[in-house]
């Protein structure tokens, strides 16, 4: 994904939605049924779905390896993904694989196992980052996790 090319989006579509399904592998979800919402997915004629959202909220992930391929097989326009819940899982730090998504706007990471405050420097390339979670992570017992931080944000494009 090129930086400077982000696309302007919005979440618009329903979320492709694997919350609540004992997800241990970011490949289980090549094999799993998303949950079904009010409003279905759409998918275009690669079978591929067109959302702009995935959520992964309450599963059992200690990692994201393989995630961009992973994503890449699910949705029809990965570069277009803004908003990801990997709330309430058992990830560890921040997977450098979600500073790819330049895109995102949205990103879940309460109730997880993230240790170190350092890890969330590594969002700080995320142009469009506009709601980040944390709490319910054994930062919040870190000095200064609630301090206002020095992290220099990119400036939103003209």
């Amino acid at each position: 994904m090129n930086k400077r090319n982000y696309m302007n989006t919005s979440v618009q579509e329903p979320p492709l939605d694997y919350s609540f399904r004992s997800i241990h592998v970011t490949q289980d979800l090549l094999s799993e049924e998303p949950r079904t919402g009010l409003r279905p997915v759409r998918h275009a004629k690669s079978g591929k779905s067109i959302t702009q959202s995935l959520w992964l909220n309450n599963n059992v992930l200690t990692d994201l390896r393989d995630f961009n391929h992973t994503v890449s097989q699910l949705l029809e326009h990965p570069e277009n993904l803004a908003w990801i819940d990997l709330s309430f899982n058992d990830l560890t730090s921040i997977d450098p694989v979600l500073t790819t998504f330049f895109n995102l706007s949205v990103l879940y990471l309460h109730g997880n196992s993230i240790h170190r405050l350092g890890e969330v420097n590594k969002l700080a390339v995320l142009p469009r980052l506009r709601s980040l979670t944390l709490h319910g992570n054994p930062i919040e017992e870190e000095k200064g996790y609630r301090a206002p931080r020095s992290v220099e944000m990119p400036q939103r494009p003209p």
